[in-house]
């Protein structure tokens, strides 16, 4: 059953092989270390958002406009979608897939290195082939590690959804595609990296992250949700604000729990949550995805 117009979600960003690798520790240069724990499978910013919005938001249809590789890897992504329900119909298929690779100790102390060649970035070419879906959609998630010009047609495609954008714009909130996509916004979720470099800003403590989110507001945002480090994720709308401490779980990965995050404030809009509830229902996705090895989160939902 295809789901209705205020169910339909899409997630424009990376797609990719996700390869997750844990040791008691990092080896030295020239040194070896046993791996201890290994997972491999989809993996990516927006398909790791777009699987954990299928997973909190099952009765949605959820669609990823990303580019893979046309290669094995490619095929084994699109086998991992399926399987998950994401609708793979938009997703361009050329030169080789994405690789992430996560390196993890027990500790939680981590290594990350990316290969994304150009052809895996999404075109303007790839959203005409998927302005129908665009136009339909309840919610749009954009990644901002995409090409900041494509992100700023997508949200122009979709004018009847809600926008959310993913990261930091290319140029910061004034550069040329900054401001466009801010006022386009109905949510902005960034870490404190991401936040200083939109506003400029450092983000050092909760109060520097309230005077950042105070800022983005008044450019478009209903909704800005900004990471503090060591504290926790500020959630900021016109006349309150709210800090959700991070946990005291055990921290297995902090790989995807940004991904995570942004599917929870997606599951949150979908059902067309309070801000408050919205910040919550993402801190808890995070604190699930940090007790997790690996950057695919996998839910537990009612």
């Amino acid at each position: 059953m295809v789901a209705e117009n205020s169910q339909r979600v899409v997630v424009v960003g990376s797609a990719g092989r996700d390869l997750a690798l844990g040791a008691t520790t990092l080896p030295e240069a020239g040194a070896s270390a046993s791996v201890s724990e290994r997972m491999e499978r989809l993996g990516g910013k927006g398909a790791n958002i777009a699987s954990g919005v299928r997973q909190l938001s099952p009765e949605c249809h959820v669609t990823l406009i990303a580019a893979l590789g046309a290669d094995r890897a490619g095929e084994a992504v699109l086998e991992d979608a399926h399987e998950l329900g994401i609708d793979t119909a938009p997703v361009a298929r050329r030169g080789a897939t994405s690789l992430f690779l996560d390196l993890v100790t027990g500790a939680g102390e981590r290594r990350i290195f990316e290969h994304v060649p150009p052809e895996a970035d999404v075109r303007e070419e790839d959203l005409r082939r998927a302005a129908p879906v665009l136009e339909a959609a309840r919610v749009v998630v954009l990644q901002l590690r995409q090409p900041a010009a494509v992100l700023l047609r997508a949200a122009q495609l979709a004018p009847n959804a809600r926008i959310v954008l993913d990261g930091a714009v290319e140029g910061g909130a004034d550069g040329a595609y900054g401001a466009p996509l801010l006022a386009h916004a109905h949510v902005v979720r960034a870490n404190a990296d991401e936040a200083e470099a939109l506003t400029g800003r450092t983000i050092a403590s909760t109060d520097d992250a309230q005077r950042a989110a105070e800022e983005l507001l008044r450019r478009g945002p209903s909704v800005v949700a900004l990471s503090v480090s060591g504290a926790g994720d500020l959630v900021a709308w016109e006349g309150g604000s709210q800090l959700f401490p991070f946990g005291d779980a055990p921290v297995v990965d902090r790989t995807g729990a940004g991904d995570a995050f942004v599917a929870g404030l997606v599951a949150g809009l979908i059902r067309d949550e309070s801000a408050r509830d919205l910040g919550r229902r993402a801190s808890e996705a995070a604190s699930t995805a940090v007790q997790q090895f690996g950057g695919f989160t996998r839910f537990t939902h009612e």
